[in-house]
């Protein structure tokens, strides 16, 4: 399940050091063993940049949110939440279903089916 979490607010509205968004990266990123400079590839600024954001003199920005929260390997609104995982309740044990849709090229159908289903699977799915 997948829970999107937009945010309209301009970025000079917001105020993220009081929200301790900026210590819960910080604390996750330490917890993670991640260092600064994969957030700061990731949002392609200089380490010094994230140096700064952690230590309040940098703004981050809405638009830098997902990315980090990508780099760390959490939901947005888990920045906002931490140490507590947002769940909405009720759904923590719903079955997440996913469809895949590859279009391919008839000499690569076997091989990608062998590679997704394996080799047993094979004859059930050609039939």
């Amino acid at each position: 399940m997948n829970v999107i979490l937009s945010i309209n607010i301009p970025d000079n509205q917001l105020n993220f050091v009081n929200m301790k968004v900026i210590e819960n990266i910080k604390k996750i990123r330490l917890e993670k063993g991640i260092p600064q400079k994969l957030l700061a590839d990731a949002l392609s600024v200089d380490d010094s940049v994230i140096s700064n954001i952690e230590k309040g003199k940098r703004e981050l920005k809405v638009s830098e949110l997902e990315i980090i929260a990508s780099c760390l390997g959490v939901n947005v609104i888990d920045l906002f939440t931490y140490p507590q995982k947002y769940v909405l309740e009720g759904k923590e044990s719903e079955d997440i279903e996913a469809v895949l849709q590859i279009r391919l090229k008839k000499d690569r159908k076997e091989q990608v089916l062998r590679l997704v289903f394996g080799d047993n699977n094979l004859e059930i799915l050609n039939k």
